[in-house]
């Protein structure tokens, strides 16, 4: 069963293009969402949890960010949705085709038309499948609002994180970045790219970590100037984890001596 996201700026016609894709048996689940940005953030936490969306059914002409815009930031993401535009305005379908957009619709939107747009993003999804680890292990763009504006922050740029609440804070050598998302979802959501708990509250990126400290039984982490500590509950995990990272480089791994001594 296919998960969609529409999105129009006019709430008429977003309750109308919701009831229409609910109708379709192909189509498990609609979210709807009344501007771009908020639909940019939607998608950003739903992929950070895992969870998977199919396609976006979006308007062009939109207040603030529009549907090109929208469409053109999605490549940042590893696993980016299928875009079909349902619009007014035919004048920008070439553009929107040469951004990868699957279908092209105009409203009124004709059923009959709606569900051949649902019938390719079946098949799309049928022929690219399930996204695999290597996917997922891509950079990925978080978009992060800023005084009205949203900008996308890239992972690979991101030293560590920080819970503060219902939020966690994306720290970067640019400055941090305050995002709406549980820390728990991310860490899952990140491990294949290099993230390692360190601490209840904090997690960090290992191609960030330049040394491992040592005192009096306690730990920490040394990225850029700061040094961040390590639970005792994580200590030993992010040892071993760090040793065979700066011993034994990708591609160099040793056989593990008989009996399992750790040096």
């Amino acid at each position: 069963m296919l998960r969609v996201l529409a999105v129009d700026d006019e709430r008429p016609a977003l309750e109308e293009l919701t009831y229409l894709l609910r109708k379709d048996p192909r189509i498990g689940q609609v979210s709807g969402a009344g501007e771009a940005a908020s639909a940019l953030r939607d998608l950003s936490r739903m992929l950070v949890a895992g969870d998977r969306l199919d396609a976006v059914f979006l308007d062009i002409r939109m207040p603030g960010l529009d549907g090109l815009d929208f469409t053109r930031l999605l490549t940042g993401f590893a696993a980016p949705p299928h875009v079909v535009f349902v619009t007014a305005h035919d004048d920008c379908a070439v553009t929107a085709y040469e951004l990868g957009a699957l279908d092209y619709l105009l409203k009124p939107v004709r059923p009959e038309r709606l569900a051949e747009a649902v019938r390719r993003v079946a098949e799309a999804v049928g022929r690219a499948g399930p996204p695999g680890e290597e996917e997922r292990a891509d950079d990925e763009m978080i978009p992060v609002e800023l005084g009205g504006r949203t900008r996308l922050v890239s992972r690979r740029a991101v030293t560590h994180v920080e819970a503060q609440g219902d939020y966690v804070r994306l720290h970067t050598a640019d400055g941090g970045y305050l995002v709406r998302m549980p820390l728990t979802a991310l860490t899952k959501r990140w491990e294949a790219a290099g993230f390692i708990r360190i601490h209840r509250s904090t997690l960090v990126a290992s191609a960030h970590i330049t040394e491992l400290h040592f005192d009096g039984g306690r730990a920490a982490v040394q990225i850029g100037d700061e040094l961040l500590p390590v639970s005792r509950r994580h200590t030993r995990e992010v040892r071993d984890l760090l040793i065979r990272k700066f011993h034994h480089p990708a591609g160099d791994q040793p056989e593990a001596p008989e009996g399992g001594h750790r040096g």
